[in-house]
């Protein structure tokens, strides 16, 4: 069957289920077997739209860049779909089992961002399911409001059922340079150096301590000498301190980070040579997914600890005020630190509050921290910090910002403008009420 033929017969019938849950006045989630959110997720008396089947690369056009896909798409197939084009989407999101939609739904990024922004804008054109079961195609000329207002809202204005997104040429192999810093200054001074035009392909870096800090530059090679293997038995990120220089099959790189899922693969114990010799068919994040879904449910949280997942975006110009902060009052490491700028400063999207003319620097710090204070002590100073020093934290995870503070940071007036147009029944949740904790 054709594809598009086959997408529209999968819009009809989700468009019915929205219709149904609007006539039980039910409150909508969505069914879907990935997802990479980090935060409570209150889903009481919820209709589950089913998307699962929203999952089909529909088309890749070679000759003009992109590719056409559908919402539930993961990044694994997207990539397994365009490499034998010599194509990668332009932004490919660090683990395989996050989704096109998901990703623009919220604020994707990784070490291409430095040249062409976070995942959003990467898009050219979006079909979004309203809340009253209409479908809206939507891009920089065509329904402008809702094309600029939907990335990192959380499904609150629709859903995205297909995406139009933007390829850029591949070659077969990644060279890697990892070079060591022991001042945050001047890691930082040396990483905006590096966010030139045509200074490397990709970029990020990794903090181990306080004097040891790796900037990470990939480029793009037609041959290797030889090429590392991090899917088993080796571990990417205990390669960087070892390694000056390194070699990857592009699909090895993109996929670098999954493996392990970065280093949270130890809270399962599997760094351990014993346990990852038997284990290598569960080596990735869909696996450590199902796990961490799994404990939640049958565990409560330990005491005396507190989860601190985190993504938070700084302005360059503070970076190593924040990384200081991180060290002396969160103590969490490795740090993932990728850098990302506007792909086009001209262009503003209502709900990513961040300078389009600003290089930020996305810190990635991920773990359980011992705690005798109240829940989400740590979590708040992030918040706190963050906010201080001009930056933003990602909504993925859990949040605890009242609701004034959160409607300084993201724009009230401009979000309810467009929660009245596309969903003035309130069938989707706000924004507050779906991604800050109810403490």
């Amino acid at each position: 069957m054709d594809p598009f033929r086959e997408h529209e017969r999968k819009c009809r019938r989700l468009a019915a289920e929205i219709a149904a849950a609007r006539a039980r006045g039910s409150p909508v989630a969505l069914a879907k077997t990935t997802s990479n959110l980090f935060r409570h997720r209150d889903r009481t008396g919820a209709y589950r739209l089913e998307v699962r089947r929203f999952n089909r690369v529909l088309r890749i056009d070679p000759e003009r860049m992109y590719a056409e896909v559908e919402g539930m798409t993961t990044y694994e197939d997207l990539v397994d779909a365009t490499l034998p084009f010599g194509l990668l989407p332009a932004v490919v999101p660090q683990l395989k089992t996050i989704t096109i939609g998901g990703a623009v739904s919220g604020l994707g990024i990784e070490s291409s961002s430095f040249r062409y922004g976070l995942v959003h804008e990467t898009v050219e054109e979006m079909e979004i399911l309203l809340a009253d079961g209409t479908v809206a195609v939507c891009s920089a000329s065509e329904n402008r409001d809702l094309f600029f207002g939907f990335p990192n809202s959380y499904g609150t204005l629709g859903y995205v059922l297909r995406l139009r997104i933007r390829l850029v040429p591949a070659q077969r192999f990644v060279h890697l340079i990892h070079e060591r810093f022991s001042d945050p200054r001047a890691y930082f001074e040396r990483i905006a150096e590096l966010c030139a035009p045509d200074a490397a392909d990709f970029l990020d870096g990794t903090v181990f301590r306080r004097d040891e800090m790796y900037v990470t530059t990939g480029r793009f090679s037609s041959a290797a000498p030889y090429v590392s293997d991090y899917t088993w038995m080796r571990i990417y990120y205990q390669s960087i301190p070892r390694k000056k220089d390194d070699w990857l099959t592009a699909k090895a790189y993109i996929w670098r980070w999954d493996t392990d899922w970065f280093w949270c693969s130890k809270h399962f114990h599997v760094q351990k040579p014993a346990v990852r010799l038997l284990a290598k068919w569960g080596l990735n994040s869909r696996t450590y997914q199902r796990i961490m879904r799994l404990a939640h449910r049958l565990m409560p949280a330990a005491d005396g600890a507190e989860s601190v997942i985190q993504d938070v975006d700084i302005p360059v110009a503070n970076a190593a005020q924040f990384l200081e902060f991180l060290f002396a009052e969160i103590g969490i490491a490795p740090v993932w630190i990728c850098p990302f700028q506007a792909c086009d400063p001209s262009v503003k999207y209502d709900l990513c509050p961040l300078d389009a003319n600003t290089l930020y620097i996305n810190f990635g710090f991920w773990d359980v921290v011992p705690s005798t204070h109240e829940p989400g002590h740590f979590n708040r100073k992030v918040e706190r910090k963050a906010r201080e020093l001009g930056g933003i934290k990602g909504l993925y995870s859990t949040a605890y910002y009242d609701e004034e503070t959160f409607w300084k940071i993201y724009d009230r007036a401009r979000y309810h403008e467009l929660k009245r147009k596309y969903d003035a029944g309130g069938v989707l949740r706000d924004l507050y009420s779906k991604c800050v904790a109810r403490q």
